[in-house]
């Protein structure tokens, strides 16, 4: 009797509050990025979209640590990403720099938003792509530039931009091309280190530990600059990690080729 009143008990429907109230805060920063954008306060949409890369990073680990993974929380974190890391650099970028480019002509104010779009359609088709090859592709590597990866070099433009008193017009050529290139590499094919595998809790060489604290003292000097320029780099390394990659595989393969 008892095994069979278990088995007619309905399921308990709900979801997992930790990992989704995270999520809903990244939501919320990439939101009040938007509207600090509308207003004008540049600074504060960049910090923003930068706590909501940190939010977006926590949610899955804790939902992995605490088990609380779920099908609806995978979708949830999807939708905050688009909101995020889609629509509000790509929105913050337009207010602050490429809406100024109608002053070059009808045909760059065009281009202004045209490129704000593209961003935007680019992270849209970078976050389906991975939804649909989670679980298949390698953890080691992305493929493709990551969508925070994405907004982070782009709000670090503007967060940098904002506190050197530069923008408008005069940045605008320059935002454009970032812009776009970073929308493009969302939906390339080039690998992008996900440092999945680096876990705090292994030893590690003493220079390691040295050169963490040269990057904390080099990040206060100026922190929007030097935010903006390690995610710059790290934007620019997909290209050069896929050939690196690409020549090693031919040469184990000439090698493979090679013995009989």
């Amino acid at each position: 009797m008892t095994d069979q009143h278990s088995e007619r008990r309905p399921r308990r429907r709900g979801i997992y509050l930790l990992p989704n109230l995270l999520t809903t805060t990244a939501l919320l920063f990439g939101f009040y990025a938007i509207v600090s954008a509308m207003h004008g306060v540049y600074q504060a949409s960049a910090v923003a979209i930068f706590i909501a890369m940190v939010m977006d990073g926590m949610d899955g680990r804790v939902a992995r640590l605490t088990n609380t993974q779920s099908d609806f929380g995978v979708q949830y974190d999807s939708i905050a990403d688009m909101v995020s890391f889609g629509l509000a650099p790509s929105l913050v970028m337009y207010e602050w720099a490429l809406r100024d480019l109608a002053q070059l002509g009808s045909i760059w104010g065009k281009l202004g938003w045209l490129g704000a779009f593209i961003y935007t359609a680019c992270a849209g088709l970078r976050l389906a792509r991975f939804n649909t090859q989670v679980g298949v592709a390698d953890k080691r590597f992305f493929q493709g530039l990551p969508s925070p990866a994405a907004a982070a070099t782009v709000a670090g433009l503007v967060w940098a931009g904002n506190r050197l008193e530069f923008g408008g017009w005069g940045v605008g050529i320059p935002a454009l091309v970032l812009t776009i290139a970073a929308g493009i590499l969302m939906v390339s094919n080039f690998r992008y280190y996900s440092f999945k595998e680096f876990d705090f809790r292994y030893r590690v060489p003493f220079m390691a530990v040295v050169l963490i604290v040269l990057g904390i003292a080099l990040t206060s000097v100026h922190p929007p600059t030097v935010l903006f320029l390690v995610f710059l780099v790290y934007m620019c390394s997909g290209p050069v990690l896929t050939l690196v990659l690409r020549r090693r595989h031919r040469q184990r393969r000439r090698r493979g080729e090679g013995h009989p």
